[in-house]
């Protein structure tokens, strides 16, 4: 059983953030979007998920607590385990908490979390490839974002960072014909000068970056062969559109000041809850249909197994078996 005390609540900072947007950009054409929504809102949930699993390595290097990250997860393949302790492998689960009150309330009593539920998606439980031994690490990022129109302005002006992104559409991102794009050509609109950053694949199908310094009203062709074009990032908010035109294409994809999202993530807290085993998680699930209501959202998107946060284990013991473990497998001969 979890108790209060074995919950670790460790100080968000804001490179765990840029760590998450860096994992999320080239990820963006592989991940699988479980939850539904918008391409914004799946991108801030890779954001602080990612946020959540480096928090735990910090957590884990400044405490010299062994682990391996040679499994992590590679783009092509989300459901993969994130990182291995003593030879286990493990899947970080977090579950983001940014509505404002519920932030007040686990302030005041981090206990709350008690009455939270540990999820896995049912269709990635059911997943093969898994084994009993592997281990679920549960965690929660608290904190906030500023997704509407008027909450970046506000974000803008009181000098916080923000990281806005447009998406590409299917046909550029993921084409059905596997061909260059041709020298890619952009034109702003905007009478201030732009830092332009293109994200896409190759014709190795690898991830290729360009960024491009895009004066006013300027047109520009980049030398970067592209053959797929996943997103463009702007270093501030554009006042006017920015176009997009691809020669193999023939067309011209025009991006208005109001298209662009911000993934900024602007954390807290990262809460470590605590842990199972594939093994003792299925003994312990219930089935929870999609649309449940539990203490971290107000609504599930999907079908999903859960166990009461309570009935987890601590992560101090399962640290403590770590060092077991690595301390056995160093007399080893």
């Amino acid at each position: 059983m979890l108790t209060k005390s074995d919950l670790i609540r460790i100080p968000y900072t804001p490179d765990l953030t840029i760590r998450g947007i860096a994992y999320a950009s080239r990820s963006l054409r592989y991940t699988y979007n479980r939850m539904g929504g918008s391409s914004v809102k799946r991108l801030q949930r890779i954001v602080s998920g990612i946020a959540v699993e480096f928090a735990l390595r910090d957590y884990l290097n400044a405490r010299q607590i062994p682990f391996d990250v040679k499994g992590a997860t590679p783009f092509t393949d989300p459901d993969k385990y994130d990182i291995a302790l003593g030879g286990h492998r493990c899947d970080v689960k977090s579950f983001n908490l940014f509505r404002r009150n519920q932030i007040k309330g686990i302030t005041r009593d981090l206990g709350l979390l008690m009455g939270a539920s540990a999820l896995i998606p049912s269709d990635q439980f059911a997943a093969t490839g898994h084994k009993d031994r592997d281990i679920y690490i549960f965690a929660f990022l608290t904190g906030l974002l500023a997704s509407s129109q008027a909450a970046m302005t506000k974000a803008i002006d009181a000098g916080q960072p923000i990281h806005l992104i447009h998406t590409m559409p299917k046909s550029w991102a993921k084409p059905e014909h596997w061909r260059s794009l041709g020298k890619i050509a952009l034109k702003s609109d905007c009478e201030e000068t732009l830092t332009v950053e293109l994200g896409g694949q190759d014709a190795e199908r690898g991830f290729i970056s360009k960024k491009i310094t895009l004066k006013p009203r300027e047109r520009l062709e980049t030398e970067a062969r592209f053959h797929t074009l996943a997103y463009v990032h702007v270093n501030k908010m554009p006042r006017a559109r920015i176009g997009i035109h691809s020669p193999q294409r023939d067309e011209t994809y025009l991006i208005s000041s109001h298209d662009w999202g911000n993934i900024w993530v602007y954390g807290m807290h990262v809460i470590l809850a605590g842990y199972l085993t594939r093994a003792q998680f299925r003994q312990k699930a219930k089935e929870l249909p999609a649309n449940s209501r539990v203490y971290q959202y107000s609504r599930t998107r999907t079908k999903n197994l859960t166990v009461p946060i309570s009935d987890l284990r601590p992560l101090s013991q399962l640290f403590e078996r770590v060092r077991t473990w690595e301390t056995k497998k160093g007399r080893k001969p």
